[in-house]
């Protein structure tokens, strides 16, 4: 069952994209929020984008003709979500570029520097160590002025994963109702075995671990939350 699962969400992006199109995990604010800080990076310079996670780039694509990223690498384990970014969303960007790796592996082969690392709603299917890992990777990666925006799910201080997972399963149960039983069913069954958010507390303590001398919360809808970590100390 569990492969199964893995199997549905790497290679078919057909439920995920009708929860999406719901705004049920608000990718609408969280990624109008992300343009405008991408619109700050750009109006410094050339700039680049490595996007961790990015499936079909279906929510960040609209804004990215505009700002002309000199360079953009979309990182994800699923190529037919990568393909459907090269083919439809991201048709236009004459600089897309596209990797078949997982996150941590990109960041050791494309070790930058990015002036940004994005990420939406993908760090939290990493056990603990694979985030302390990734963050460490995604500070030694970024220019002196890079931003990492970090778009995800967290646990409130002090909720265990039970917890979460009880209250926000409850939550898809009632009110994601506009998309079809069979869907929500994969789509639960998905978050109970996969999904690991942190307490937003403790990730902001292992931003600050990692290097990242900046942390804050840009917008909070419920569990979902843009992060913007900067400064790296290396640098």
């Amino acid at each position: 069952m569990a492969e199964d699962q893995t199997t549905l969400f790497r290679k078919s992006w057909g439920i995920y994209d009708a929860l999406a199109a719901e705004n049920y995990m608000h990718h609408r604010e969280l990624t109008a929020i992300v343009a405008t800080q991408l619109r700050e990076v750009s109006d410094s310079g050339p700039w680049s984008l490595l996007d961790l996670g990015c499936g079909n780039a279906r929510f960040l694509a609209p804004a990215l003709p505009a700002l002309l990223p000199s360079r953009y690498l979309g990182v994800d384990l699923s190529s037919a979500a990568m393909q459907e970014a090269r083919e439809t969303y991201l048709s236009g960007l004459d600089r897309a570029e596209f990797l078949e790796a997982d996150m941590s592996e990109a960041l050791r082969v494309q070790s930058g520097p990015w002036e940004v690392v994005y990420s939406s709603f993908a760090i939290h299917h990493l056990q603990l160590e694979a985030k302390r890992e990734l963050l460490g990777l995604v500070a030694a990666a970024l220019a002196p002025k890079g931003r990492f925006l970090w778009v995800d799910v967290f646990r409130r201080k002090g909720e265990d994963r039970e917890t979460y997972l009880e209250g926000y399963l409850q939550t898809m149960r009632e009110k994601w109702c506009r998309v079809s039983p069979a869907d929500l069913d994969a789509a639960c069954a998905h978050v109970a075995e996969f999904d690991f958010p942190e307490p937003l507390d403790d990730m902001m303590a292992l931003a600050a671990q990692a290097g990242f001398r900046r942390a804050e919360v840009l917008a909070a809808f419920g569990q979902h939350h843009a992060l913007l970590l900067s400064e790296p100390a290396q640098h």
